[in-house]
């Protein structure tokens, strides 16, 4: 177990929010200059259905698929007839598609295909936008709850921290061209739900803190409430980054991306709940005491004129 209870974090808050900073600007900007690689589950593409004289494996035939700019490939081996294989790839030409079949009974095995056919994108605009409508939902859903049980600022700072999280992921996606696909979408929804949890678990220490310790002013009582959470965050989080690192080296390609999706996400939300909610709140409602007594100090000046 971690034993850290005398960090001045929230002292170095300035550094903690440049961080932050840095990392989202490149990402933006490798957004605004590279944009996503938007996987075949956004743009659809070319599926075939092939029938093989053996049974193969996924990795075998991702191998091949590499070899011709098509790593991305959605591959689909039948678990009782391991010779019956879909494979979903983005768009292919008749020209590109003859060199990949060239490859496969070169390198594989023989094969009969069994059709090709044109497909659709599963995630298409629409649900694009009911997905950011629902994200939204969520957000205020969670101001509104968090405001009820903590107070305002909690609900907003703690949204904030999600944004920070999703944007990093996101941007580092970008900056990486790795595909963003359907499984990119279930990560980045699992990172929403863990970056909130580290944060309201930080939250709730402040609120019993600032019942008995007021004298110490918001920035020790945060600092103090942080360090009481610190070994829980780093804890948890390190095991559940130990079990997602093993998925991205051993899982393969399909869920290596999902799983690299994860270990940013909740790297970013353990930093978020650590180094950028508390001490934002903690900013945010010194700016608020520093505004009530400028206010009071007018109000006793005009009285005593």
């Amino acid at each position: 177990m971690f034993k850290l209870t005398r960090y001045d974090l929230v002292g170095r808050r300035r550094i903690w929010f440049a961080i932050s900073l840095v990392l989202i600007a490149l990402g933006l900007a490798s957004l605004a200059t590279r944009g996503l690689n938007l996987g075949i589950d956004f743009t659809g593409g070319t599926e075939l259905s092939l029938s093989f004289e053996r049974p193969v494996t996924t990795g075998e035939l991702r191998t091949v698929l590499a070899q011709h700019g098509l790593g991305t490939a959605v591959i689909q081996v039948d678990r009782d007839r391991a010779w019956q294989v879909f494979v979903r790839t983005p768009p292919l030409e008749d020209a590109t598609r003859a060199k990949l079949y060239a490859g496969l009974r070169e390198e594989v095995a023989g094969f009969e295909s069994m059709g090709v056919e044109m497909v659709h994108p599963l995630i298409g605009a629409e649900l694009l936008r009911e997905a950011m409508l629902a994200l939204a939902v969520a957000a205020a859903g969670m101001i509104l709850y968090i405001s009820i049980r903590f107070e305002f600022r909690f609900g907003v700072t703690g949204v904030v921290a999600i944004l920070h999280d999703i944007l990093i992921t996101v941007g580092a996606f970008s900056l990486l061209g790795l595909a963003i696909t359907a499984p990119f979408v279930a990560a980045v929804l699992t990172i929403v739900g863990y970056s909130i949890n580290a944060t309201i678990v930080i939250y709730d220490r402040i609120r019993e803190n600032l019942k008995d310790r007021r004298k110490e002013g918001y920035a020790g009582i945060v600092n103090r409430s942080i360090n009481e959470s610190l070994s829980r965050c780093i804890n948890t989080s390190l095991t559940t980054l130990m079990a997602l690192g093993a998925i991205y080296l051993f899982g393969g390609k399909t869920i290596g991306d999902f799983a690299l999706a994860l270990i940013i996400g909740i790297a970013c939300g353990t930093y978020s709940s650590v180094f950028v909610a508390g001490p934002l709140w903690c900013s945010w409602k010194e700016r608020d005491e520093r505004a009530r007594q400028a206010r009071s100090l007018r109000k006793a000046a005009a009285k005593a004129r």
